[in-house]
This record gives structure tokens, sequence and C-alpha cells, in this order.
């Protein structure tokens, strides 16, 4: 038994803090650790000899600044993480393990207008297909990430109003799929997944202050503050989409007039050039057009990087973030609408703020989302059902 302040209690929480260190970062250096955890390098490769001794952790040769050193990871055997990305109209899943290894993935269509049973179930059905192709067992299953491109309740785990999936509102996520795959669910919105998987994977790493603005459908932002997704109290925050350029401009479906969103979201967009291009227009198509030297499809995406820029810049204004990581299909016109948006940001945001921000696409394209649902499980689950695990099987120690 440990009593608080006891060595034994002692050694288990430096346990419990490497072991999270690792696990949210994917994999660090033994002095990586040792300055993220503030505890000494003496410690610090101690408590990685146990650990690995136990399975927890798997070290492999490395470099860092020129040195040899050693790269710590969580053992692609500890247990598997799924993530779970409900988009505008597909589906995607990912399968990962502790040592932040996608080890599967796919993606279908799914119908937007689609009943929200109809998403679990096929939801469900791509998890089961994924976990046999890969040969992997469902008892290694230590949680699930959801993204869902709406607003979720934080106290009620409720998805609120949207017009992406109007069917889904007012369902439980979590609570649907934990009682379909039997383990712990976690739900975010898609575009503060987006923000922890290019935190985490993509263009945002090694960056603790950064916004993750997705263009599709709709609007949305994802704020990471001092290294953590910054919901606010009510699960809102970030609806940048909804920042107010023009009171008297378009009726956004919020109701109000003038959005950021009635410039920006391809709902509103694409009208601009249907009567030239064709009523099936899509957002992929214009980046593709404008990529090709189409002056329609460029003039549209230069005005809407001006207008996100102008977004961008109130951002920059209230938060001072020093990077903007730009997602969705918009992101893939790179600096024919990153550069309209820096001039917005350069006009309109405080010199100083202005001066440290740089703007960026993702690295992960469509797949931030799901990498982000990744990471989503990967941060909830407890460090202590690893170190338990290990110390059955290794006695004393645990890796």
């Amino acid at each position: 038994m440990q009593t608080p302040g006891s060595q034994s209690s002692l050694h288990r929480a430096n346990l419990e803090r490497v072991v999270r260190a690792v696990r949210l970062a994917g994999s660090l250096t033994q002095a990586e650790i040792a300055r993220t955890t503030g505890l000494s390098a003496a410690t610090v490769s101690n408590i990685v000899r146990e650990l690995k001794e136990g399975g927890t952790v798997q070290v492999t040769p490395t470099s860092a600044g020129g040195r040899r050193a050693r790269s710590v990871s969580l053992s692609g055997d500890a247990g598997i993480v799924i993530g779970v990305d409900f988009g505008h109209a597909h589906l995607r899943v990912a399968i990962g393990n502790l040592a932040h290894q996608v080890l599967a993935e796919e993606s279908e269509p799914l119908d937007v207008d689609a009943s929200s049973s109809q998403g679990f179930d096929r939801a469900e059905e791509l998890v089961n297909r994924l976990l046999k192709t890969a040969g992997i067992d469902r008892a290694k299953i230590t949680g699930v990430g959801v993204g869902v491109p709406g607003p979720i309740d934080v106290e009620s785990g409720t998805l609120g109003s949207t017009a992406i999936l109007p069917g889904w509102t007012g369902v439980k996520p979590a609570e649907e799929l934990r009682g379909r795959l039997g383990v712990p669910v976690h739900v975010d919105n898609d575009a503060n997944l987006g923000a922890l998987g290019e935190l985490v994977w993509g263009s945002g790493r090694g960056v603790r202050d950064l916004a993750y603005i997705k263009i599709a459908s709709g609007v949305g932002a994802g704020l990471v503050i001092d290294g953590k997704i910054y919901r606010g109290p009510g699960g809102t925050a970030g609806e940048i989409g909804h920042i107010t350029l023009d009171e008297s401009g378009p009726v956004c479906r919020c109701g109000n007039r003038g959005c950021l969103e009635t410039f920006a979201a391809a709902r509103y967009v694409l009208p601009l050039l249907q009567s030239s291009h064709g009523a099936d227009l899509t957002l992929e198509d214009v980046v593709r057009l404008a990529r090709d030297g189409d002056p329609g499809c460029r003039r549209v995406i230069a005005d809407v990087g001006r207008h996100v820029g102008s977004g961008v810049a109130n951002l920059c204004n209230l938060l001072n973030p020093s990077r903007v990581v730009l997602g969705g299909d918009l992101a893939e016109a790179g600096e024919l609408v990153l550069g309209p948006i820096r001039e917005s940001v350069a006009r309109y945001a405080i010199p100083s703020a202005a001066r440290r921000l740089s703007v960026c696409t993702g690295a992960l394209g469509g797949r931030a989302e799901v990498l982000g649902a990744l990471a989503l499980a990967l941060s909830e689950m407890g460090d202590s059902t690893l170190l338990d695990g290990s110390l059955r099987s290794a006695e004393p120690a645990f890796t």
C-alpha cells in the first residue's frame, strides 16, 4: 500500500509524469523528458530503464543537436486507439498504437443527410473491418476519439445545432459509440481535432500557441493555448466563422448578418462562380482551376483569403498566437490564399502580434481531423492503466 508522501508514492508519481510526457508527445529523447517533467537526468534515466524492462516504452537510437541520443516512445504493444471523423460528406477511421504509429486507415463517402443511427452503424462496421484487416484484438483498444462537424456541449456531451449534420442535433456521440464498442469514447468538434492533429503530427509541431482554421462547408477554428486545446466553458470557443465583418451583409445560418462564414464558406462562395463554371462546381474544383490560372477562381480565392485574414487579425489582437494553420479544402490553394491572408493580417493586426505570426497550410490535409481524433484518445487515456499493466507483467519495474 502506498501512503501519500512516501518514497513509493513519489516514485509512482514520477513514473506517471514520464509516461504522460511520452504519451502526449509520441516520442521524446531522455533530455527532452527531463526538460518536460522537471525531473533530473539521472531520475529520468532510471525510470526509462524501468519502463523499458516492463515493456511500457521502447527505446531507439537517434541524434539530437549532432549528438547521439535515445528516443523514448510507448511500446507499440501497449494498446491501440481508434480515431473516427464524421465529415461533411465522408467517414474516416484510423487505428493507431500508443507509439503514435498509424496501423490502418480508411475513408468512405457518408451521405450528409444520413441519420445519426446510420452514421454510427457505418462507423462501427468500418472500425470492425479495419480491426479484422489489421489482425488486431478488440481487447487491446484503450480508447476512441471522435470528431463531428458541430459544437459539443462540454457538460452533457450533446451535439448542438449544425447545418452540416442536421439529423444529429441533440445526439450524444460518445454515449452512442461507447455502447457499441464497449470502450471509453471522447468527442470534440472537427476544428479542434484538426488543431490537435496538426499540433501532434503536422505543421504545429513544436508550437505552444496556434489556431487551426478550417474552411470548407463552414468556417471554424481550433485554438491551442499553451499546448492545450482551448474549448471555453460551453465548448464553443473558436467560432471564428461568426465574427461579424459587415453587419449589413448576407444573413448567416446563425441568424446574424455579415459573418465571416458568409464571405468564405463553400455554400456562399460557390454561387459566385456557378453561372460561369456550372452548377456542379465544388470548392475542390475552384482550387484546381485557380491553380491552373483561371482568373475568376483566382479572384474568388483571393477575396476569401482577405476576409479570412481579417478574422485572423482579430485572433492575433486577442490571443497573439505564434502560428495559424489553414486546413480544409481551401488550404490546397497554397499561396493563392495564404498571400491575401497575410496582407489582411499586416493591415489589421497589431504590428507586434503580426510580426510574430506565421501563416501556413496544414501538413496533414484531409487526415488532420482523424489523426486529431487519435491524439484525443491518446491524451485522455489514464497513465495508471499503463502502469498497472506493466507492474503486473514485470515486478517490480515499470516501463
